[in-house]
């Protein structure tokens, strides 16, 4: 019994397989060609670039540290401002130092009193003894007395001179114009040659970008230089923006680093609305000012399998061809075929899932793209 209603059964699935292949048989007969959307090929202008990761580093950077001992005074600055070079920024109590300068005046002045009587005494002993009335032995004493004095005086005028640049540092200047960080120390606080850094002040404009090159990349870009090839130089952002101001190459690392073997790249960038900042990483893009035309599709046209990248194109007749390619530069949605296609083909940029080689379709002018951000 259980044998019969095997046989049965199996007999009613391989009608219900017929009927299925015959209905999906004439399902793809009588089906319309699978819609797509083309776009053809056009040639572009269309720029050879390298895309670099970079750090940008200000041109003058520079710690402000106590040099003498003393109490902090009054801050005056706020954190974040804009300082002029010789602009004081921090005051350490002044009282202890200019008596100090003081002192060594008072010192000076003795010495320079005793000068001037070594002086007459010299004259005196010097008249006596052309005139025979005096010891040849006053005269040299006189004499050594005298170059004492002046030893004295220098000496004296050496530490009022030590004394007035002691003084000097109790005013704490930026030396350069540039932006100033946050304060490190409260005022009242005892600050001296060991207490660190009190802030930091970093020159905004120019500002530069510096990035490691590899040694290919470097002699290509030679290359292009010796060619008369001028170069452009521009950063993109954190949010994927572009730098409005573009850069200029204007050194390259004397020495080879060993672990990477490549070389630090600078560029400069005017930086007058002060976006890049000491520190922050941005990509640096360098491109030709003048690129080349090529044929150029969407990206989403290109598929990429074992062999390599292909795409589909649509014929005359509506027929697709599996084209196989060689790419070259992308750029704006956009990527540069350098061989396995002619201008004006139509290539399929939507519904490429749907469709294989040598199938018919029915294919669609793509609406033009959006307007893509511009180097």
């Amino acid at each position: 019994m259980h044998q019969q209603r095997s046989r049965a059964w199996a007999r009613v699935a391989a009608c219900l397989l017929a009927v299925f292949a015959v209905s999906s048989a004439e399902a793809q007969q009588g089906a319309p060609p699978p819609a797509v959307l083309v776009q053809p090929a056009e040639l572009k202008p269309i720029a050879a670039q390298a895309e670099f990761i970079g750090r940008a580093a200000a041109v003058d950077k520079v710690e402000l540290r106590a040099r003498v001992k003393g109490f902090l005074g009054p801050r005056l600055f706020n954190d974040g401002d804009l300082v002029k070079k010789d602009q004081v920024v921090f005051t350490i109590e002044r009282e202890p130092f200019q008596a100090a300068v003081d002192q060594k005046t008072a010192q000076r002045d003795s010495a320079q009193a005793a000068l001037t009587n070594a002086e007459l005494q010299f004259k005196r002993a010097e008249e006596l003894l052309r005139t025979n009335t005096g010891t040849r032995q006053t005269f040299d004493q006189r004499q050594s007395e005298l170059l004492q004095a002046k030893a004295q005086l220098e000496d004296s005028r050496a530490q009022l001179r030590d004394a007035e640049i002691q003084l000097s540092y109790t005013e704490i200047r930026s030396p350069i114009d540039g932006r100033i960080g946050r304060a490190m120390a409260s005022p009242g606080n005892i600050v001296g040659p060991d207490t660190g850094v009190l802030a930091i002040v970093v020159s905004e404009t120019p500002i530069r970008v510096l990035f490691p090159v590899t040694q290919r990349e470097l002699l290509d870009a030679r290359r292009d230089k010796a060619a008369g090839d001028p170069l452009i130089v521009r950063v993109r952002l954190a949010d994927g923006s572009f730098y409005q101001e573009k850069g200029q190459l204007d050194f390259i690392d004397v020495t080879v680093d060993p672990k990477t073997d490549g070389q630090i790249v600078r560029a400069t960038f005017p930086n007058k609305d002060g976006v890049l900042t000491d520190g922050q990483t941005v990509r640096v893009i360098i491109e030709q000012e003048k690129p080349d035309t090529t044929i150029a599709v969407p990206q989403q046209s290109l598929a990429l399998d074992q062999t390599g990248p292909y795409l589909f194109v649509v014929n005359d007749k509506n027929v697709v061809e599996q084209r196989r390619v060689k790419t070259g530069v992308a750029r704006d949605g956009l990527i540069a075929i350098t061989e396995g296609l002619k201008a004006g083909e139509r290539v399929i940029v939507q519904g490429q899932q749907r469709v294989r080689a040598g199938m018919t379709v029915a294919p669609t002018m793509a609406p033009p793209p959006a307007t893509t951000q511009k180097l």
